[in-house]
């Protein structure tokens, strides 16, 4: 497997996609996640005019830097809350596509929707409908979109992806070919074992977001550094003969200062610690590539150069 992080480890440091990914290349990783998920805004670089041209640079740099994008993360928001936001999201999320395609990206996830007082049934329709207007820049930029498991932690009562076989389901219910999943480790810890719900995916698992947390909250931090099993995930990953990149969600290992799961406490007096420093912040980027090199060498399985 490719060992590969996202470009948003850098993100709270940068604005800057360049700059992000030299760090994460520094590091040691050579294949990238790109993420897209801050960008559902109008201002946003990729809704600039010279935006394929833009893009056409990003490319360029990574493969100066030695490395080369595997998969992306679409624009972040709430596909099935209607309004203007929701416009802007659809648009964005399109225009994420044909930048995939540019950056030779064959996957990106797409977060599904969600709405208060739905079923299933209705989740199902809804979530479609939204995946339909995406359809026609799938097939025309050759690039699979993929829906992401979640947990009740985030996702309170409301009715969501919790389970492989809900997700296989789903995508047997909307049946195009270039729809996937892919399974975020860190949700499913929350929710329990994990082994049997990725076998459930079987063909359909196209990625994944490798990331540990405490069993209670989408942490987003390092492998052993929270009660994920990383035996269990390598067998499931074996056995269901998982063939995308082995990528990282870990980005929020050192937890910034305001942060949606809580903000750190406040102190009036002084604000000189208030976020870890870029430095610091290298050192566990390089402590994450090597904690995904004795993962995937340990199983026999690694491609990390």
């Amino acid at each position: 497997m490719k060992l590969a992080t996202t470009t948003a480890d850098f993100s709270r440091y940068f604005d800057s996609p360049e700059e992000c990914i030299k760090h994460v290349v520094d590091a040691g990783f050579r294949y990238l996640d790109m993420s897209f998920y801050g960008e559902a805004k109008k201002d946003s670089r990729f809704f600039d005019a010279d935006w394929r041209s833009y893009a056409k640079r990003l490319r360029e740099y990574a493969q100066g830097l030695g490395a080369c994008f595997v998969q992306a993360h679409s624009p972040g928001g709430n596909p099935l809350a209607y309004g203007e936001q929701r416009q802007l999201l659809v648009d964005a999320t399109i225009r994420s596509i044909e930048v995939c395609e540019i950056l030779g990206i064959p996957n990106t996830v797409v977060h599904a929707g969600w709405r208060a007082g739905i079923g299933k049934e209705e989740y199902f329709q809804e979530n479609l409908e939204f995946y339909r207007l995406l359809f026609p820049t799938m097939e025309r930029c050759g690039v699979n979109v993929l829906i992401e498991n979640s947990t009740r932690a985030n996702m309170g009562e409301n009715f969501y992806f919790f389970t492989g076989s809900d997700m296989r389901e789903f995508l047997e219910y909307a049946g195009h070919e270039r729809l996937g999943a892919c399974w975020d480790t860190g949700h499913a810890n929350i929710e329990g074992a994990q082994y049997d719900e990725i076998l459930a995916l079987g063909d359909c698992l196209k990625a994944v977001h490798i990331n540990d947390n405490r069993g209670e909250k989408d942490e987003h931090i390092l492998p052993f550094c929270g009660t994920v099993n990383m035996d269990e995930i390598m067998h499931a990953l074996i056995d269901v003969g998982f063939q995308g990149s082995f990528t990282f969600e870990c980005d929020s290992t050192l937890r910034p200062y305001d942060y949606w799961l809580g903000n750190r406490r406040r102190f009036a007096g002084d604000k000189r610690l208030k976020n870890a420093p870029l430095d610091v912040m290298q050192k566990f980027e390089e402590a994450l590539f090597l904690t995904g090199k004795y993962i995937l060498s340990t199983y026999g399985c690694s491609d990390a150069e």
